[in-house]
């Protein structure tokens, strides 16, 4: 197959984790932080290429923390997502604009980078080795379709994605028997209540199935896949108003609007390990734990 990399999102701002930046945050007994962990399991499933997607002022604190110490076990290499980074027709329309564009763009970022099999992970989140191990094997045997473009997407069970410590946001799917998707919804506040899970908005609380598949933005794509994310952004940025400062181009929402079209395939895997993240502070407690426990079992040196 040739090499395959794995695209690793880590501009977040982490505004909702107290103004510190998330995923540098120590999780292991050495000062380990999730990204070590994430990086360790995909090389061992087959990945020789590490492409992280930074904003530029983070860029010395990154890679003292851990891009030089990767660097020095995998090929590592760097984008940057940034507000400017836009079509420069688009540039005058948003001056205004402070939120950064989302997961499409953060991916875009690396179209000069990334010329072979490609897999897109958060970097605040804990994905465990089947995920990345499915994902290779998928990866490494696909093909595009002369009609349409072949991705896969390791999903995960919403009860065991949940945090303790306020609501998430999850790409909620529809998978048929053959484990193909064929829906998925960016689903914001997504919280933990007594009866399970529930969506928490202006009117309240509506519940929510805890066994629906989700999306954590673990996605697989080939490399022509670029050009597909650069047609959207461009249609993307057409439609927005100027006055919109807060809407995000989503990775799952534009596969959403791509299986409408059917322009796309997305294969769902499946792994039998346990996610888990940190999206706010209190929830380090829990992942420093459970990162233990893996130790502890001997999953981890």
């Amino acid at each position: 197959m040739g090499k395959a990399t794995l695209v690793i999102m880590a501009a977040g701002i982490g505004s909702r984790f107290g103004g510190g930046i998330k995923q540098l945050e120590p999780v292991g007994p050495n000062g380990e932080i999730i990204i070590d962990y994430s990086i360790y399991d995909a090389v061992e499933a087959g990945f020789d290429k590490v492409v992280f997607v930074i904003r530029k002022d983070l860029e010395k604190d990154f890679k003292k923390i851990i891009g030089d110490r990767i660097a020095e076990k995998v090929e590592v290499q760097y984008a940057y997502q940034e507000l400017e980074d836009i079509p420069i027709q688009y540039q005058n329309k948003f001056v205004d604009r402070k939120k950064p564009w989302g997961t499409g763009q953060a991916v875009l970022s690396c179209k000069d980078l990334v010329n072979e099999p490609f897999l897109v992970i958060n970097a605040d989140d804990f994905y465990g080795k089947e995920a990345y191990r499915v994902a290779f094997e998928y990866l490494k045997t696909r093909r595009n379709l002369p009609s349409k473009k072949s991705i896969c997407m390791v999903g995960f069970v919403l009860k065991n994605t949940l945090s303790n410590n306020g609501g998430v946001t999850r790409g909620i799917c529809k998978v048929d028997k053959t484990d193909m998707l064929t829906n998925i919804v960016e689903t914001h506040n997504i919280v933990k209540t007594d009866k399970g899970a529930a969506i928490e908005g202006e009117n309240g609380l509506t519940p929510i199935d805890v066994e629906e598949k989700v999306s954590m933005n673990m996605w697989g794509f080939l490399p022509d896949f670029f050009t597909v994310l650069e047609k959207e952004f461009k249609n993307f940025l057409e439609s927005l108003q100027c006055n919109d400062l807060s809407t995000e181009y989503l990775l799952p929402t534009i596969i959403g609007d791509l299986l409408k079209e059917d322009a796309v395939e997305v294969k769902v895997l499946h792994s039998t390990d346990r996610w888990f993240g940190v999206t706010y502070k209190a929830d380090k407690e829990e992942v420093v734990k459970e990162i233990k426990r893996l130790i502890d079992s001997g999953v981890y040196k």
